[in-house]
């Protein structure tokens, strides 16, 4: 197999709570229930997903997709599902599959939202982004970089088209800080969570994103929204952090191997998951991680080849391709990949200080 370019690379791109209720069956198709449903792109939009949530006044769409063309076949989507327009839409992290349509979806009328810590990072992504994918995706690219409108970086209760929706600004994971949306049972946490696929693991701290999981976990959702793959339970936390111990321990067992090598090794550890080529970014990262990382700090144990562990708990994934790229997709595996990694959940993030901020009186509830 030949190596990619880094133009080719993506640019997008736990623990569990045991008081959490067991997740319902997965619907087919986008209908998730409770007004909530889903849009996938195509394959060179990376699979990515944008979710909606009906409203009695309207539909709010998370996440704008990667491209301006894939932003409004989403809203569209959407709108066929709903009856009704996307007044609104949020973009969950600073990565271009999330928030590039932006652009598309004001023009076209929608409010695009964000937290302040989010909305910073994007100008500097989006220039590094720019430059790999700008002239490939031209004039299916946003001309200028996008800017949702900001609101504080605190735990609120957003009023968007008549629904009440809870959001939690967190701290680094596979972005320097994110969004998640809570509704009636549902989380939608983005690229947090990578069912099917491989992490985009661009920071390398595991150990921020397993605390983003027991966040998450702490919230005990029903239902957990990956940025791809398929929607799933709390099983989905648990199997997160089963990838992650098992990433961390063959980058550990590996110290002088090449990217490659420690690639090929990840890979056949997790022979099922998409999206491998976002290990030439995540795996040096979560090296140089490791180098930096204090000698006390707990380290897991070098698994068997036969140990459980993959993101791809109890549902399937899309079998895509990296646009431009030879190496194939993959579809998931149905097994539990093992107990959580932490017996006591922390409180949620909103019991952790964070006070509701200003926000306009239309959309504070």
């Amino acid at each position: 197999m030949r190596p990619l370019p880094l133009l080719l690379l993506l640019a997008a791109c736990g623990a569990s709570s045991s008081a959490a209720p067991p997740s319902p069956a997965p619907r087919p198709g986008p209908d998730l229930g409770d007004g909530v449903g889903v849009y996938t792109s195509g394959p060179r939009a990376f699979r990515t997903h944008s979710f909606w949530i009906a409203g009695p006044e309207g539909t709010v769409l998370i996440d704008t997709q990667f491209t301006p063309s894939e932003a409004l076949r989403a809203k569209a989507a959407a709108e066929r599902a709903t009856g009704q327009p996307v007044t609104h839409a949020l973009v969950l992290h600073a990565n271009p599959d999330k928030f590039n349509g932006t652009p598309a979806l004001q023009t076209a009328g929608v409010e695009v939202w964000t937290a302040t810590s989010v909305a910073a990072a994007i100008p500097e992504v989006d220039a590094i982004r720019r430059r790999w994918f700008e002239a490939r995706y031209a004039p299916d690219y946003p001309a200028e970089t996008p800017a949702p409108t900001p609101f504080p970086d605190h735990t609120e209760t957003l009023q968007l088209a008549g629904l009440r929706l809870r959001v939690h600004v967190l701290g680094p994971g596979v972005s320097t800080a994110q969004l998640v949306v809570e509704h009636a049972g549902h989380l939608f946490v983005g690229d947090l969570l990578a069912n099917g696929h491989h992490a985009w693991m661009e920071l390398g701290d595991l150990d921020a994103w397993r605390a983003r999981l027991d966040e998450l976990a702490a919230l005990s959702p029903r239902w957990l929204h990956p940025g791809r793959g398929a929607s799933g339970g709390p099983e989905l936390l648990r199997a997160q952090r089963a990838y992650f111990d098992r990433v961390e321990a063959l980058v550990r067992a590996h110290p002088d191997a090449s990217t490659a090598t420690l690639r090929a090794e990840v890979e056949e550890a997790f022979p099922e998951l998409g999206h491998p080529v976002f290990l030439r970014v995540g795996l040096p990262a979560v090296r140089r991680w490791l180098q930096q990382r204090p000698p006390s700090a707990a380290s897991p144990s070098a698994p068997s080849s036969s140990e459980p562990g993959s993101p791809a708990s109890g549902s399937s994934a899309s079998g895509s391709s990296e646009p431009g790229s030879s190496e194939p997709g993959s579809s998931a595996r149905s097994s539990d990949p093992g107990p959580s990694a932490s017996a006591a959940a922390p409180a949620p993030p909103s019991a952790r200080g964070r006070g509701p901020g200003p926000l306009s009186a239309a959309a504070r509830a």
